[in-house]
């Protein structure tokens, strides 16, 4: 189930005017276990206050505009460590960062592909796999791609190592 375009862009407005970009607006599972899940972000991070602030006005708005029948969860949240990729720009953004990405079960070629991301070039999704192949997946055959955390590196950097 998708928002529409209006009530989408009421959220994202409401977003920015907090100083924020409101990356998705998803709904996920079903029946009683029913979330609309804003995610929100912003250049130097995402507080509590903001995410409680958003909550409160984008509850007034669905409140209004009433876009889901039955009972849900709203949730609102920054898109953490491991944050999922959602547009065109997060692919040029975060070229050379590691990532994790799905393919949609229909793509038999590969299913799942860990490597540096290059970004895209013509519709699709460039990446140097652990073994220094680059490969090529079709856009439209990502189901998702989500940044890989290297928690060994911030363990270290924070001290935290148990080496």
């Amino acid at each position: 189930m998708k928002l529409d375009q209006k009530l989408q862009r009421q959220l994202a407005e409401l977003a920015a005017d907090e100083g924020l970009e409101l990356l998705a607006a998803e709904v996920v599972g079903s029946g009683r276990n029913l979330v609309l899940r804003l995610v929100i972000d912003c250049a130097e991070g995402v507080t509590l206050d903001q995410c409680s602030a958003v909550s409160r006005q984008a509850s007034a708005i669905l409140d209004v505009e009433d876009p889901i029948e039955h009972a849900y969860t709203l949730e609102v949240t920054s898109p953490g460590l491991d944050r999922k990729l959602y547009s065109e720009s997060d692919y040029e953004r975060f070229a050379g960062n590691r990532v994790r990405i799905r393919m949609q079960p229909s793509y038999r070629e590969h299913r799942l592909v860990l490597g540096e991301l290059l970004g895209l070039a013509d519709d699709a999704v460039r990446v140097r796999s652990d073994a220094g192949q680059v490969i090529e997946l079709p856009r439209d055959e990502v189901f998702e791609t989500r940044l890989e955390v290297d928690w060994d590196a911030i363990m270290t950097k924070e001290g935290k190592s148990g080496r």
